[in-house]
């Protein structure tokens, strides 16, 4: 395989996957975001209210390099496809009550997942797809919806 990739681990049970960048569609959002993760991050993620099959977590203080904020749109999408990855950066005071800026990773784990929220539908990058561990990964992601958020770990893959 050719090309850039990303891990998406669970800390807790080791699960991980693999995502292939996008390269050719978003090579700005993919650039960037892979500046962002010199040094792999762990955050926490939670499970979308609107959008299905969706987990997301913010990027860390440490990965926010002054870079981020001008990914411009690029191979965006409202109805990302099974494994695929989006960039969602919110702007500060984009929702009521949202005093901060979220800059946000989000992982689509299966089919019928869709970029809707409190203020309606929102076009997002889509940088990647995790073909390699998605099951795993799924059925992983899926349970935060009754357990709670968990840790992951997100970083370069070096073969």
């Amino acid at each position: 395989m050719t090309g850039k990739r990303l891990y998406f681990r669970y800390l807790k049970t080791g699960m991980e996957g693999l995502i292939e960048l996008y390269e050719k569609a978003a090579p700005v959002t993919c650039a960037t975001i892979w500046q962002a993760l010199a040094k792999p991050i762990r955050t926490r993620v939670i499970h979308a209210m609107y959008a299905g099959p969706e987990v997301f977590g913010e990027l860390p203080p440490e990965a926010r390099i002054a870079e981020l904020s001008s990914i411009p749109p690029e191979n965006q999408s409202i109805m990302p496809g099974k494994g695929e990855m989006v960039w969602f950066p919110q702007a500060k005071g984009l929702m009521r009550g949202m005093a901060d800026e979220a800059l946000i990773l989000a992982l689509f784990y299966d089919h019928g997942g869709r970029t809707f929220g409190p203020t309606g539908w929102v076009p997002e990058n889509v940088l990647g797809i995790m073909r390699d561990g998605i099951d795993a990964i799924a059925e992983q992601s899926r349970d935060i919806r009754w357990t709670g958020a968990k840790d992951v770990e997100i970083g370069r893959y070096e073969s």
